[in-house]
């Protein structure tokens, strides 16, 4: 028999199971839904502590009551803050438990609290203000009906599961959000299901490719006794859709699932496969971080286009951005038709860097400018992917020697994973301000829902505006096709997006 023990998330107690619980029960297994202490469970005393070793004894008190028994298999399901409790208790009995379920949550690692994979910075400023009040037993208050947007996309939630959701939401224990996690390292060996929930802004394809970007953390995931599924909902799939989440935690309990792919010298990340076009070997000039690709016959100050690589891009990636043959192959083609290529390394390493990240490019930029072979009145800036957020500055003024602003498949609005950004990172409120700025949008036809929704709607900003926008669609190309899709198709789409931009910078 499989034994599912059920760990819920930040404000929430055992009852948000309630209809998951009864599926999988009638499906032939058993069911616990832990009570952390203080989400359900009991309340501490006044003036005490609660903290994450009080949620991992929660957890161990609950394995240790179901006991192993002959063909008796314990299932450990952890929902977002769940999972931290899910790991710290498995870490330490890993003779009792057969697998870990990572329902739409982050990866905990030794030494770091939880407080840390809570994506919205502004929910993490209020957490460390309301610890630093000093008073013993402090929490944070559960969020009113219409801001649990904010900890998850509520997608596909009914309107009365939103309302029981907000009634009997309680306080969470800030002490379970700052305690770092301490772990052996004897979960890292236990089999684990990772379950995405796409409208939530996670896939498999994105950890696919945070893997291939080389992130340590990840890079585990791609071993056999690692699977994932994917469920079209929000980050409540207990609440929007508990059949669909019952299946997929009887079938994670069998082993199955999609596997990840390993990266190596045999299969390499796709953003290390070579461009889609033949360009000009042409020589770099590196000065700190900006590589400046130079006309091979240049008799005076040029154009130049700046490409923004996309993110986050983890810090320990090597070869860095500007090294990726998506970025070189731009420059060196920008190049070959008379203009300044440049790629730069900018800092976008998680969410939270974009003010830095944007700061980057502008000092990138204006090095750019200064340099005396570059025309410094006639300069494109081009973004791809993840950078498609610091669009926003360049589009909420625009100054005059910006001639072009050009984005291959970006992402135009936070995700709903993300958490908020800041103000200024919204490009579909800065169209507004454009003007007659030039702008080129690259759409690819087979692009993520998430993604896509995001560009949908900056493009709907832009026509309700009037914006100067020319849209280069690759109706069957994914993201990042330039590298993944090797057809005359997306060879048209850089040829046509490529001749917009040297036209405005030309003439």
């Amino acid at each position: 028999m499989t034994v599912f023990i059920l760990v819920s998330g930040v404000f929430t107690g055992p009852h948000v199971w309630d209809e998951a619980a009864a599926r999988l029960a009638s499906a032939g297994a058993e069911v616990h839904a832990v009570a952390l202490t203080g989400l359900g469970g009991a309340r501490p005393s006044a003036g005490t502590e609660t903290d994450l070793e009080t949620h991992i004894a929660d957890v161990l008190a609950v394995i240790d009551s179901v006991g192993q028994g002959a063909g008796r298999e314990i299932v450990l399901v952890g929902h977002d803050y769940g999972i931290h409790p899910v790991v710290g208790a498995a870490d330490r009995r890993a003779g009792s438990v057969a697998r870990i379920v990572y329902l739409d949550s982050g990866l905990p690692q030794d030494g770091v609290p939880a407080l840390a994979a809570v994506p919205d910075q502004g929910l993490r400023e209020e957490a460390l203000r309301a610890s630093g009040s000093g008073t013993p037993g402090a929490a944070l208050p559960p969020p009113a009906r219409d801001a649990w947007q904010l900890w998850g996309s509520t997608a596909g939630v009914p309107g009365t599961a939103l309302d029981r959701l907000t009634a009997l939401a309680s306080p969470h224990p800030l002490g379970t959000l700052l305690q770092p996690l301490r772990l052996t390292g004897a979960a890292a060996e236990m089999p684990m299901t990772g379950v995405l929930c796409t409208g939530n802004g996670a896939s498999i394809a994105m950890v696919q490719a945070r893997v291939n970007l080389g992130e340590p953390s990840l890079r585990a995931l791609t071993g056999p006794r690692v699977t994932f599924f994917e469920l079209p909902t929000g980050h409540w799939p207990m609440l929007s859709n508990p059949t669909a989440l019952a299946v997929t935690l009887l079938k994670a309990a069998r082993g199955e699932g999609q596997r990840l792919t390993p990266v190596d010298a045999t299969n390499p990340p796709s953003h290390l496969l070579p461009f889609l076009l033949d360009v000009p070997e042409l020589p770099r000039e590196r000065t700190d971080t900006i590589d400046l690709y130079l006309p091979p016959d240049s008799d005076g100050p040029r154009p130049a286009v700046v490409f923004v690589h996309g993110g986050p891009v983890p810090a320990e990636a090597r070869p860095t951005p500007r090294d990726w043959p998506v970025l070189t192959g731009y420059a060196r083609y920008a190049a070959g038709h008379g203009v300044v290529g440049v790629t730069l390394d900018h800092r976008l390493h998680a969410v939270a860097d974009y003010e830095r990240a944007a700061s980057d490019v502008a000092d990138a930029v204006e090095r750019v400018r200064a340099d005396p072979r570059v025309n410094p009145d006639r300069v494109a800036l081009w973004f791809f992917s993840g950078s498609g957020p610091l669009t926003a500055d360049w589009m909420a003024n625009p100054p005059s020697w910006l001639r072009c602003l050009a984005a291959d498949y970006p992402i135009m609005a936070p995700l709903p994973n993300w958490g908020r950004l800041a103000g200024r990172f919204h490009p579909s409120e800065a169209v507004a301000h454009a003007g007659s700025l030039p702008l080129v949008l690259v759409r690819a036809g087979l692009e993520t829902a998430d993604i896509a929704v995001t560009v949908e709607e900056f493009l709907t900003a832009a026509d309700r505006c009037g914006a100067d926008i020319e849209v280069v669609d690759v109706p069957n190309g994914h993201h990042a096709f330039e590298t993944i899709d090797r057809t005359e198709e997306s060879r048209d789409a850089v040829h046509r997006a490529m001749g917009i931009v040297l036209r405005h910078l030309t003439t």
